[in-house]
């Protein structure tokens, strides 16, 4: 359910904004979207995991407070990661 250390590495490197980038929001926001994907799946078989769907939707809302923050700060760096991520909204 958590991710590797090799996907983790190759997201900060595709979605950094500079050579030492691992706090930014595109970073934060790839990494939340990937942990997303992967609950999302195992919510899939498991149904009844109210647990876990507690932790999807605690990390669907920081996701979207992210979100919030790049659009507040620079519309266009927000609308180039949605659109690479292919997130709505």
């Amino acid at each position: 359910m958590s991710i590797t250390a090799e996907r983790r590495t190759a997201l900060v490197s595709d979605y950094a904004t500079g050579k030492d980038d691992t706090g930014s929001p595109e970073v934060q926001v790839a990494l939340l979207s990937e942990r997303i994907g992967n609950l999302t799946e195992h919510l899939k078989i498991h149904a009844k995991d109210f647990h876990s769907r507690r932790g999807l939707l605690m990390l669907v809302g920081r996701r979207r407070r992210l979100l919030d923050y790049l659009k507040k700060k620079n519309q266009g760096r927000y609308e180039a990661l949605i659109g690479r991520l292919n997130l709505r909204r």
